[in-house]
């Protein structure tokens, strides 16, 4: 299936319930009041942080693939009374009215493009959208491999109306030449005699950090920094780390 439909019908009203946390919004909140503002949240999903942003007062709108996930980040900010602004496009197909002080990924949601060339599409979409002297944060990390006795093993929730919620691992390929990890999944919904049950292919594609402030470059963008979470600097043999982009002089 295509990547950027991962995240729609069963699998978005299962991802809130059984996801392990939530983005913390104090680093996106200080990285923004840093840059400035508007920002624009990439790959926004159902809203975390995005409406905890704006409860705060920041000018941040956001952007995803997914229409069920913008869905439930509206219905969530609207029960809660804050006003949000987001758009159903592709992080690698950009085309929004105005330009951004600040972009950023809540998380790696940039590994979840499948290859180079899409990715490649993004850093320009970026490039393309960022003010002037505006800066973009992409947090990236290489995947583990799930470990062989996870495989089969069986994540459990249960949704508002009781319906029992299941998520097992049901097989993953490594590719380490294209660095790519495909994790087959089966989500499962189970209320009483009513049961869905999807598979869907969890593609993760990584970088290089070499690699990836190739593609910066030619997208127009120069890597000002690369640190942890903590914004120190990484060491070169960090598996998680976050880039600072600015469009290229």
């Amino acid at each position: 299936m295509d990547p950027a439909d991962f995240y729609t019908g069963i699998v978005a009203e299962l991802y809130g319930p059984l996801k392990s946390f939530s983005q913390d919004p104090e680093p996106y909140a200080a990285f923004i009041q840093q840059t400035g503002m508007p920002a624009l949240e990439l790959g926004c999903g159902d809203g975390d942080p995005l409406p905890e942003l704006r409860r705060r007062g920041l000018e941040v709108e956001g952007v995803d693939s997914s229409a069920d996930m913008l869905e439930r980040l509206r219905r969530r900010a609207d029960e809660q009374g804050i006003p949000t602004t987001v758009f159903h496009q592709r992080m690698e197909a950009l085309d929004l009215p105005r330009r951004y002080r600040a972009i950023f990924l809540a998380g790696p949601t940039f590994t979840l493009l499948p290859d180079d060339a899409t990715a490649l599409a993004a850093l320009r979409g970026i490039r393309a959208h960022l003010a002037e002297g505006g800066i973009a944060l992409v947090p990236l990390f290489t995947p583990e491999p799930t470990p062989a006795a996870q495989i089969g093993r069986v994540r459990t929730a249960t949704a508002p109306d009781s319906a029992e919620l299941r998520v097992p691992v049901v097989a993953e390929q490594r590719d380490e030449a294209a660095r790519t990890q495909t994790t087959l999944l089966r989500y499962e919904r189970h209320h009483g005699s009513d049961s869905s049950v999807v598979e869907r292919p969890w593609v993760l594609h990584w970088y290089t950090r070499d690699g990836f402030e190739e593609l910066a470059t030619a997208a127009g963008l120069a890597v000002t920094a690369v640190t942890d979470q903590h914004g120190k600097s990484a060491p070169s043999s960090a598996t998680a780390v976050h880039f600072r982009l600015q469009a290229a002089a």
